[in-house]
């Protein structure tokens, strides 16, 4: 009973510290070699994620985009968006919501972040795929 307690306890301190989520929604540009999200206000936002969303984010097939990317404020001006495995970054055209993935079309592999595949190495294509929910 007692280690049930102290779980519970660090558990509580642990998401205590979880910064709230949020999604943002914007242009996808570069700017001195870093993605930044134009917002509608023209507000620029310097976006930062793991390895994997920031070969997203400096994708060169993406620049322009209209991208929504979910995660949190590190402080007012870096939004550090989720994990790659969370599917956080999504791409509009008109009002149909799409995921960002990458095909390989010779082995029939799907990812979530550009580069060679990892069975043939070809270079995996953008596939954007419309969310269905």
């Amino acid at each position: 009973m007692r280690d049930l307690l102290i779980l519970l306890v660090l558990s509580a301190a642990l998401f205590a510290d979880t910064p709230a989520k949020t999604s943002i929604r914007g242009k996808l540009v570069q700017r001195d070699g870093k993605p930044v999200l134009e917002l509608s206000d023209h507000k620029l936002v310097p976006l930062d994620g793991d390895e994997p969303t920031r070969g997203v984010l400096k994708d060169k097939r993406l620049p322009g985009a209209d991208l929504e990317a979910t995660g949190h404020f590190t402080n007012p001006d870096l939004f550090l968006v989720d994990p790659i495995h969370t599917k956080a970054l999504h791409v509009y055209h008109g009002d149909k919501r799409h995921t960002i993935s990458y095909w390989c079309d010779v082995c029939s592999i799907r990812t979530y972040a550009p580069g060679p595949c990892w069975c043939c190495q070809q270079e995996t294509a953008l596939d954007l795929q419309e969310d269905t929910k």
